[in-house]
């Protein structure tokens, strides 16, 4: 075998003995592991292991601190910024079969879970309790694979992000080291946080291989609704308003006329292509009916259109299921190109501001794009259709890319409300965070000596600032 790492043949050694036919160098699993949903080149490991336990992953460190070998973790592999290709090789450390629910404290509301559990498994195990996890970033991602970017999605206007719904973690360090972080107390003064140190590290400073969960009572009711309105502009303004009239919305998702052009060419869907907000409350029957009472009289100030309101469990997750169709419904757009989808974070008051300037680029730059977002926190997404072999549109798709960020930082805000960092925002964390690269930098070294966990990703080089 070719290897693109060097140190990757005495490490893939070394580990046979202990994972036999767990360890692959065949050409097909090492390419469904180097590939992804976006725009990024495919990167297949040199080879990828299947361990089961955490025991596992700790000898697959030790092996491959050893021997200087890069790791990379690998869950559903449903990320944009391509956080878990191999682009250095080693090895490709899939935490699939990572797969118990390990237990479930319904009086607590908690539970115990390793990595490869995705969100929907585990909803489906909770539903006879009445409980939920509730972060949704709408694919059927990984848990592991979320706290390690720190998912969020529709639901984070109300139930908060990955980082606000994990009370512990047990994390393998990239000597093979095993240490366990937080506990199942909902709050502790014990220490520094650790738990939120590695909530967002993109596998780079450890491979988490357990998590304790919060979780949620499964609303009584839930009603949701769609409405359209003659421009971004007052869609995100009535936004803001429900926002700041404190209506305790559970979702509230922005959608630009040409997402709505998408759905309609991907699902022969008729939808007006307009700018639309799809809403959804959560509570008991009556207070769910007050809030969709005062929104509607809410959006109708901002003129809003066609609202269609819903109580009925399948249509709503008909709604939300069309959404979560919106990295497809984009791909329907500009037949035989790819999608870079980005996505950007700024305060809720300047959110007008920053949609409109997207869109006003994208036009600019002759940019096939589409806008969706969970808005209600200040977070969007542009979905462009580019053609990687074609330099010309590559270099359009570039400037859009700097502007977009460089606004969000002008309003105060982030370069990735969610998305993360991966390979694709590493040119912005130096304007973001400035001086605090070093630090991280520092916490990457202590932790990482060898540099071996998903190197290439999220810091840029030292001579990069």
């Amino acid at each position: 075998m070719q290897t693109i790492h060097p140190a990757a043949p005495a490490a893939i050694a070394a580990l046979a003995p202990l994972l036999g036919d767990r360890l692959t160098t065949a050409r097909a699993p090492r390419e469904q592991h180097g590939a992804n949903e976006a725009h990024h080149p495919a990167a297949p490991p040199d080879a990828v292991a299947f361990p089961e336990t955490t025991q596992e992953v700790a000898a697959i460190l030790r092996a491959a601190h050893d021997h200087g070998c890069p790791v990379t973790a690998i869950g559903a592999a449903s990320s944009l910024e391509g956080h878990h290709l191999a682009v250095r090789g080693g090895i490709g450390l899939s935490l699939a079969r990572m797969n118990r629910i390990l237990a479930v404290h319904a009086e607590d509301m908690d539970a115990v879970v390793q990595p490869g559990v995705t969100r929907t498994r585990l909803n489906e195990e909770l539903r006879a309790t009445g409980l939920m996890f509730p972060v949704d970033p709408g694919a059927d991602a990984s848990l592991g694979g979320m706290a390690a970017t720190r998912a969020s999605g529709t639901t984070a206007v109300r139930y908060g992000t990955m980082r606000d719904n994990v009370l512990a973690l047990e994390v393998v360090l990239a000597d093979g080291r095993i240490i366990r972080t937080g506990s199942r107390a909902r709050k502790s003064s014990a220490g520094l946080d650790l738990t939120r140190l590695m909530i967002g590290s993109e596998g780079t400073l450890g491979i988490i291989t357990e998590m304790t969960l919060k979780l949620h009572g499964q609303p009584e009711a839930v009603s949701a609704a769609t409405c359209r309105f003659g421009t971004v502009a007052d869609a995100v303004d009535c936004v803001i308003a429900t926002i700041q009239s404190g209506l305790a919305v559970a979702r509230i998702e922005l959608l630009d006329e040409m997402m709505l052009r998408g759905f309609n060419a991907y699902q022969n869907s008729d939808l007006p292509e307009a700018p639309h907000l799809f809403v959804e409350f959560h509570g008991s029957p009556a207070d769910v009916g007050e809030q969709a009472q005062a929104f509607g009289d809410l959006a109708g100030e901002f003129g809003a259109m066609g609202l269609r309101w819903t109580d009925r469990a399948e249509e709503c997750r008909e709604l939300w299921h069309m959404r979560h169709q919106a990295h497809y419904a984009t791909g329907a757009l500009d037949p035989g190109k790819r999608t870079l989808a980005t996505d950007v974070c700024v305060p809720i008051s300047r959110l007008a501001e920053a949609v409109t300037h997207a869109q006003a680029l994208a036009r600019e730059l002759a940019l096939t794009s589409t806008i969706v977002g969970h808005v209600g926190d200040g977070n969007f997404h542009c979905g462009l259709r580019v053609d990687p072999d074609d330099a010309e549109e590559m270099a359009r798709l570039h400037r859009f890319t700097d502007a977009l960020a460089e606004n969000a930082l002008r309003l105060g805000g982030t370069v990735t409300g969610e998305h993360g960092v991966g390979l694709g925002k590493i040119a912005y964390m130096a304007a973001e965070h400035g001086e605090a690269v070093t630090v991280m930098r520092a916490l990457k070294s202590a932790l990482d000596p060898e540099g071996i966990l998903n190197p290439g990703k999220m810091l840029p080089p030292d001579d990069e600032g």
